[in-house]
């Protein structure tokens, strides 16, 4: 077997998404390979929408349909679009407080703190966020995202964000959609590098077209000591279903359980 090659060399099993000449062989000639993060290990999804902006779901259906069909999440996060995104309905203060209530009616509802109140807000193109301080400071979870000014560098507008003291999450750092559009113009290095001093977490989105971050700066992320979380930016139920991908790109980072926040 496969295992039976390795331990004959006098190496540890390389996990099959490590095998890119990235100084994995050094490691498991010392017997130091990480234990790679599973899809067991996640415990909620941290960007999710709703019918309060562009989702397809009501919240309560969606608390339903995940408490069923991911039975180990102890968590999901809403994280509606802010009011910059008109043409995803995006929502302003106002209807951010309304959400909240609903929010604890169905927790009400479903007799647990399952569903966290988040945002995902619009950085805007002087770096601030679309969404005022008082609202922010009563989320659980605020994600901000570059939705706009695709043609410029995004660098600083990404730093300012993470300086906020309400930003928990930079959402799909480098802005890319497969197949359709490249990144925008950002210093990615820097970037993680401001994560780190702020303590700020960097998002691997798992939708397919984005996948962003990808693994090579995941792993640099990692390396950085930047907290990681995967999320799935699902807008119906169904995409619930590409947690998994996030993962593969997190065992391609060598992310273990501990570098995701959830």
């Amino acid at each position: 077997t496969e295992e039976d090659v390795y331990r004959a060399l006098g190496f540890a099993m390389m996990p099959p998404e490590m095998r890119e000449d990235r100084g994995e062989i050094e490691l498991a000639k010392k017997n130091r390979i990480p234990k790679l993060v599973a899809l067991k290990d996640i415990r909620g999804d941290m960007q999710t929408h709703s019918q309060w902006s562009d989702g397809n779901g009501s919240i309560l259906e969606i608390a339903h349909y995940v408490r069923i069909h991911y039975p180990q999440y102890d968590y999901i996060t809403i994280t509606d679009h802010s009011k910059f995104m008109r043409v995803a309905g995006g929502i302003d203060e106002k209807k951010f407080l309304r959400q909240m209530h609903e929010i604890r009616e169905v927790n009400r509802k479903l007799g647990v703190d399952f569903v966290k109140a988040g945002a995902e807000v619009d950085i805007l193109a002087d770096g601030r966020l679309d969404l005022n301080d008082e609202l922010l400071e009563q989320l659980d979870w605020v994600t901000a995202s570059i939705h706009s000014g695709f043609n410029h560098d995004n660098t600083e507008r990404i730093i300012r964000a993470c300086e906020h003291p309400f930003v928990h999450c930079i959402g799909h750092p480098t802005g890319r959609l497969i197949g359709t559009r490249e990144g925008y113009e950002v210093d990615i290095e820097k970037v993680i590098s401001t994560a780190a001093d702020t303590g700020t977490a960097l998002e691997i989105n798992a939708q397919p077209e984005r996948m962003d971050l990808d693994e090579k700066w995941a792993k640099a992320a990692k390396e950085k000591g930047v907290k990681l979380v995967i999320s799935t930016d699902s807008h119906q139920l169904a995409n619930f279903s590409f947690m998994k991908l996030g993962v593969f790109i997190a065992r391609r980072a060598w992310c273990t359980a501990d570098d995701l926040l959830n």
